[in-house]
């Protein structure tokens, strides 16, 4: 290199003048230096002054007791690495030293990262575990329970696996005909997460679907890590239904776990919570019946007791003899209402489930639907009587409104006769005779009117017969 800076010797002995350099020409050739002797380096340092940028890439200062020196870590490898890099930390870095020209200033160039004390992925899982509790994301209180009897059950995990085909077989042998949706998904490597998060997402909201188990069996850290991904946590925690976490053995402890509404500590053991067994529920009933049957013995044995006190009194010795007859009809009655009350029990437990299934939401759904379109029906059918008699009614205004025209004095008026009313009065002149020369009327025309003076009076009557 020495041979760019200076001018060689001349071979007379006499020395070229060196030659000026540029500061870009400067630190390019410093920055080749630099690079060719630490092309490949592992420093050990604390890290502090970290930034990251909207870029996101991250610069931050990597120091130890007695010095410093400037690193950045490129988002092409941040996106890699499962812990996020925090002031305070101890790492291991791998990568190559150089220098950034505009500034004349020499850095560590991040290939690959390592915290010097917990591992990676351990140190990944405290992060993320510390950050969730601080938002309530573990707290109790946000915690659903579960269904009593779920109509459908979604589970997401690999179809390949030993966990589905484990929650399968407990669940046919606790209660046949649930109806079990699985959504496939891969549960473990690159890619993992996302699947699991769809497969939440894809299940949870299907309809009918009341709980969700998110399973694999067990494995390393590492075989386990995509539950421990904040991706799944947060699909765990927007869920609408409850989700039950059964990751790994009862020593495995995941985010999943954390955030879930019920951890199970197996696969197996998710399936016997999530559904309570045919039997667990025959017998609920029976102990229903049990102590239905013995509170009404308790009652009956109360009565007979107080019927025998009564008849221990000698005043009632007459009536003895009737009432050891009717205690005995009251076992006999107590019998038979135990007969019926068990019949009974059966055809309303047939009724519960007749309206269990009419209640269902498909089928208000139908019978709504149906009353719907009924009342639609007799709506156009109303519209359209109503309609019907606003035009007859409208025809026969009109027909007495064209009888009225028609009866009408005006009409009259229009052929050409005229209406004369006495000037003193306004009566209506019907007779000449009652009025004389020179009185005065008012004549109504069909368009005006007139005032008159009678000139002269004639008997049209006489004047006809003439």
């Amino acid at each position: 290199m020495s041979n760019l800076i200076d001018s060689p010797p001349d071979r007379r002995g006499s020395d070229r003048a060196p030659r000026i350099l540029t500061v870009t020409e400067l630190n390019r050739l410093a920055r080749d230096l630099i690079e060719e002797a630490f092309d490949s380096i592992q420093v050990e340092g604390e890290i502090s002054n970290l930034r990251r940028y909207p870029s996101g890439h991250t610069y931050f200062t990597l120091k130890d007791a007695g010095a410093q020196v400037a690193a950045v870590l490129f988002r092409g490898v941040s996106s890699g690495m499962h812990f996020r890099p925090e002031d305070g930390i101890k790492v291991f870095v791998r990568g190559r030293v150089s220098l950034y020209e505009p500034r004349g200033t020499y850095q560590v160039i991040v290939e690959g990262m390592e915290p010097a004390g917990l591992g990676e992925l351990q140190l990944a899982f405290e992060q993320l575990k510390t950050r969730l509790l601080a938002e309530g994301l573990f707290d109790p209180g946000r915690k659903r329970s579960l269904p009593v009897l779920p109509r459908r059950i979604g589970i997401v995990t690999s179809p390949a696996g030993a966990a589905i085909r484990d929650i399968l077989r407990v669940l046919r042998r606790r209660f046949q005909g649930l109806d079990v949706i699985v959504a496939p998904a891969r549960v473990q490597g690159e890619g993992a997460a996302a699947e699991i998060v769809q497969g939440i997402r894809d299940v949870a909201n299907l309809p009918d679907v009341e709980v969700v188990i998110v399973t694999r069996g067990g494995g390393s850290l590492e075989d386990l890590w995509p539950f421990n991904e904040e991706s799944v946590a947060r699909a765990i925690a927007a869920a609408p239904v409850p989700v039950i976490s059964a990751v790994g053995h009862e020593i495995d402890l995941t985010i999943s776990d954390l955030v879930a509404d019920l951890r199970a500590p197996t696969p197996s053991a998710a399936a016997e919570m999530v559904v309570r067994s045919s039997e667990e529920f025959k017998e609920l009933l029976s102990g229903l019946r049990a102590r239905l049957g013995s509170a009404m013995g308790g009652h009956l044995r109360d009565l007979r007791d107080e019927v025998r006190e009564i008849g221990a009194d000698r005043a009632f010795e007459v009536t003895r003899t009737a009432l050891r007859d009717r205690m005995q009809r009251i076992d006999d009655l107590t019998q038979r209402l135990r007969t019926s009350l068990a019949g009974r029990t059966e055809r309303w437990r047939h009724r519960v489930d007749v309206l269990t299934h009419r209640i269902e939401p498909r089928q208000l759904a139908a019978r709504l639907a149906t009353r719907r379109e009924a009342a639609q029906s007799q709506g156009r059918l109303l519209r359209a009587a109503m309609a019907s008699a606003f035009d007859r009614a409208g025809d026969r205004v009109g027909s007495f409104g064209e009888r009225l025209t028609a009866l009408s004095p005006l009409a009259v008026l229009s052929r050409g006769y005229a209406i004369c009313r006495t000037g003193a009065d306004s009566a209506i002149l019907k007779d000449a005779s009652a009025t004389a020369p020179g009185a005065t009327l008012r004549v109504r025309l069909h368009r005006g009117g007139l005032s008159c003076e009678v000139k002269e009076v004639h008997d049209v009557t006489r004047e006809e017969g003439r």
